[in-house]
């Protein structure tokens, strides 16, 4: 559903929440190691959400990823999502097609944009904070 670099960028972005609410920074290394993805490619999207007003990046020694911590619950899973992969998940085609709207729709259409717009509130509705939360009493795993 997500794209690959969409997928990382939510897992980094609990681990970065996690450890800043320990009051700690995470370097790029350690975040591409827990999430399982290559260094560079991880860069890239810690980029996207630093540029997006996400995670905070500090250079020098002492650097690393953060999130301020009142921040934690108003960043939603929104906008991680929108942050890397755009909107276009809430208006492409289920089926992945070119040509397909309102006017001219796909056969699973109509039942697409029912189950779109759920999946927009949800995003919408699902904090930072609740899915770190979670992570740091077990109910979420960031490795298969």
């Amino acid at each position: 559903m997500f794209s690959k670099a969409c997928e990382y960028g939510i897992k980094a972005t609990i681990y970065i929440a996690v450890k800043s609410m320990r009051q700690e920074r995470v370097s790029l290394k350690e975040i591409a190691e827990e999430v399982d993805s290559p260094v560079a490619f991880t860069a890239k999207i810690l980029q996207s959400l630093a540029k997006n007003g996400i995670i905070d990046s500090h250079k020098g020694p002492t650097g690393g990823f953060q999130i301020e911590e009142s921040k934690i619950d108003t960043i939603k899973l929104h906008d991680i999502v929108h942050a890397i992969d755009g909107d276009k998940i809430f208006s492409g085609c289920g089926l992945g097609l070119e040509q397909c709207d309102a006017r001219q729709p796909c056969p699973v259409h109509d039942k697409f944009v029912g189950i779109r717009d759920n999946l927009k509130i949800m995003l919408q509705n699902t904090s930072l904070y609740e899915l770190a939360t979670g992570l740091e009493i077990g109910l979420t795993h960031l490795k298969r």
